[in-house]
């Protein structure tokens, strides 16, 4: 009896010892929207802009720009995750009083490497002066350990000569690390191998484009290939982005190719992640929706995630997906797909519309021309409880019912206001609204562009009719 008992303490002692090294645990493929805002764990809005992932055990860690409201450099904030959707603030790594050149500045693109070597996590970024952009340097700060403070080396430009605006980092399977940064007005991209410390520029490896006028790069390797994702130098509207592919660094490297539509679904590359585990390796886009580009600040940005698949082993795919789906434990990345759908109105004709193709929140929902833009196209999410969102295309917002109009707003599942239910009318629809039981409305039975679209007692009028088209 005391034996079995003895037993039967050692393994208690052994499941609990489990329990405590095993680490956090990693959830299964959570859902994450996109072209949005995100928030911390603290239901604060989450600034890593520009950003890149550093993966230490367990963790996820996701350093960015964090910036004042002139655009100013504020911070490199970094955030904590297991599983690439909750998101924990650490720590702002580097800030204002870092040291005296960052008190005015621009801050951009922030990578952290970790140099085994060394011991050291080492951060490569892009330095102005706060006011214009005609310093064009690298920056480099340091730490003892990933999400602490970081201390700062100094700006320079690479080599004594060469202009170093966007920039990301990337270290080989064998250790050596790399630095890439728009050169030359962002007319080229320079491709540099770091010393071994991954503290300064050890030599130009490559140039591969010259004349390319192409930024935002974001470098990764799969299979033995070498994958090298830019955007167009378009300031902070969006644009077509390429890629080009590799066997080595020093090249040759193909010439670029087109990937994504014209304007990459209106983002700009930051980082490409790799993804890895029990099924193998997945790749993530992670770009940037700027703010600015919509009339707002950098702290206004959304993020567009998307998986990148590769038809080839040379050749890469991006896709538009109103949601990604990541499962870091089995090192998956997927999308959710989704038919859009032109609301047109019976008596009209005309489309419901997001007035301008605004990006924000609150905007009032009106009529217009069918036009095929992304503000007049919504996708009808199934709450799987006989309800619908309506989430725009443009926008990724959803539309909300008011007491006096019908807006764009964040999407939050659990609100009646916006729940919708979709009752057919002989050879139309009805979209009624589940907070109410009001019916979408063109106020007055109005035929103008831009009639305000409301909700109103359901009265079977044709000015409540619509027809669902693609």
């Amino acid at each position: 009896m005391r034996r079995a008992y003895a037993v039967l303490l050692a393994l208690c002692l052994a499941l609990a010892g489990a329990l405590v090294t095993a680490g956090p645990a990693q959830a299964a493929a959570l859902t994450i929207p996109n072209g949005v805002q995100f928030h911390d764990t603290s239901g604060n809005v989450l600034h890593a802009h520009g950003g890149g992932v550093l993966k230490v055990g367990a963790y996820y860690y996701w350093f960015g720009e964090n910036r004042n409201a002139d655009n100013t450099f504020k911070a490199v904030s970094v955030y904590r995750s297991t599983d690439l959707k909750n998101w924990e603030l650490r720590n702002n790594v580097l800030t204002q009083s870092s040291a005296a050149e960052l008190g005015t500045a621009y801050i951009e693109r922030p990578k952290v490497v970790y140099n085994a070597s060394t011991g050291k996590f080492v951060m490569w970024m892009h330095k102005e002066n706060g006011t214009d952009y005609s310093e064009a340097r690298a920056a480099v700060a340091v730490s003892d350990t990933v999400d602490g403070s970081y201390t700062y080396q100094g700006s320079f430009r690479p080599l004594g000569q060469y202009m170093s605006r966007d920039i990301t980092t990337y270290v080989d399977t064998d250790g050596t690390a790399y630095m890439v940064s728009a050169a030359n007005e962002n007319y080229d991209l320079h491709i540099y191998k770091l010393t071994a410390d991954y503290t300064g520029i050890d030599s130009l490896v490559a140039n591969p484009w010259p004349g390319g006028h192409r930024e935002a790069p974001a470098l990764f390797k799969r299979g033995g290939v070498y994958f090298m994702l830019t955007s167009g130098a378009t300031g902070w509207s969006a644009n077509q982005q390429q890629y080009a592919t590799a066997t080595s660094l020093a090249g040759p490297w193909t010439s670029m190719a087109n990937v994504g539509d014209s304007t990459t679904y209106n983002s700009q590359t930051a980082y490409v992640l790799p993804v890895t585990g029990t099924s193998g390796t997945s790749y993530l886009y992670m770009g940037d929706r700027w703010g600015n580009s919509f009339g707002g600040t950098v702290s206004d940005s959304r993020y567009v995630w998307l998986p990148l698949t590769f038809p080839s082993s040379t050749t890469m795919s991006l896709s538009w997906y109103p949601e990604v789906t990541v499962d870091t434990a089995a090192g998956t990345v997927g999308g959710t797909s989704a038919t859009y759908h032109t609301l047109v109105a019976r008596h009209s004709s005309k489309c419901a519309d997001v007035p301008n193709q605004s990006l924000w929140q609150g905007i009032a929902l009106t009529q217009y021309t069918c036009n095929s833009g992304g503000n007049q196209k919504w996708w009808f999410k199934d709450l799987g409880t006989g309800y619908y969102q309506l989430v725009g295309r443009g926008s990724s917002l959803c539309l909300q019912e008011n007491a006096t109009n019908v807006t764009q707003e964040d999407c939050d599942s659990g609100a009646a206001t916006q729940q919708w239910s979709v009752v057919t009318s002989g050879s139309y629809v009805n979209i009624k609204a589940r907070a109410t039981g009001e019916c979408l409305d063109v106020n007055g039975a109005s035929t103008a562009n831009s009639a305000a679209i409301i909700t109103y007692t359901c009265n079977g009028a044709s000015n409540q009719q619509w027809t669902r088209g693609t």
